[in-house]
Order: C-alpha cells, then sequence, then structure tokens
C-alpha cells in the first residue's frame, strides 16, 4: 500500500430534474387548421382553466372541442405537472363529432 490514505471515491450526482410546481411554462395549443394560440400557466394549474380560455377565445363552447396531448384526452382535472408538460409543448385541440348522417338511397 502506498503511503497515501486511499478515500472512497464519491462522485456527486447530479440531482433528479425536479419543476417547482409555481413555476410557469408556455403551452401551444393548436387546432386542427393550424391554429396557434400560446398560454402561460404555471405547471400546478388545472388545464380545464387553459381550456376555457381558449374556448373564449375562439368562440366555441368548451363542451363541443376535446383537447389531447400525446394522443391522449387531457382531463379537467389533469395539471401540466401530472403529464409530465415541459415548456413549449403542444396540445392538439379536435373539434366533437358527435354521430354521423348517412343517407340511403332506395
Amino acid at each position: 500500500m502506498s503511503d497515501e490514505e486511499q478515500q472512497p471515491q464519491t462522485q456527486e450526482q447530479p440531482e433528479p430534474k425536479v419543476e417547482d410546481a409555481n413555476s410557469t411554462i408556455n403551452i401551444k395549443v393548436v387546432s386542427s387548421t393550424g391554429e396557434e394560440v400560446f398560454f402561460k400557466i404555471k405547471r400546478s394549474t388545472k388545464l380545464s382553466k387553459l381550456q376555457g380560455a381558449y374556448a373564449s377565445k375562439v368562440g366555441k363552447d368548451v363542451s363541443s372541442i376535446r383537447f389531447l396531448y400525446d394522443g391522449a384526452r387531457i382531463n379537467d382535472d389533469d395539471t401540466p405537472a401530472s403529464l409530465d408538460m415541459d415548456d413549449n409543448d403542444t396540445i392538439d385541440v379536435m373539434v366533437e363529432q358527435v354521430g354521423g348522417y348517412c343517407e340511403v338511397s332506395p
């Protein structure tokens, strides 16, 4: 052994990135026609609030449109934090379609 004492090597591991629930992120809401509306909200804000603001802005009833993040429908209680959203993520908006109409000819 050498004269130097060997210390166990401890490398400092970077702590996992923890987002502050009160920090704000930018979210882009994109309609099926390509129209983009930008929002800046807290990570802890329920996305139902963003949905209501978007519906008002485009003049539609919030119950007539659907919001999707990564292909999954957003629930009223979801927040950016609960969906693990990052800054500048995109939410897609679709017009709700109920049923269909098919005319049958004789």
